[in-house]
């Protein structure tokens, strides 16, 4: 399983290479690719404690999602072993029939 980030800036989740480097350079924790952009050309760098802490939620949220259990099985469709035992059940055709005959 991989780590899916939320961007600091823009809010978007995206998801970086596993290794956290892409081919130009290496990948943020805290922003997604096109605000990692926007950023680098203001110069603007990225908070290592804030890069630590998104890590670490990342990892945090996958290993929860590993633990829990998988999904539970749908119930079979179960129809009734008897039939019902209202009046207004036994008052169709097959009812009035046995009366007849």
């Amino acid at each position: 399983m991989r780590l899916v980030f939320e961007c600091v800036e823009c809010g978007g989740h995206y998801l970086p290479p596993e290794g956290m480097v892409y081919p130009d350079g290496p990948a943020s924790p805290v922003w997604c690719t096109a605000c990692q952009r926007a950023k680098h050309a203001a110069g603007v760098r990225e908070d290592p404690l804030l890069a630590r802490v998104a890590l670490a939620a990342a990892r945090a949220a996958l290993a929860r999602r590993a633990a829990e259990p998988a999904e539970l099985a749908a119930r079979p469709d179960v129809r009734p072993s008897r039939p019902p035992l209202s009046r207004r059940a036994r008052s169709g055709p097959g009812g009035v029939r046995s009366k007849l005959g």
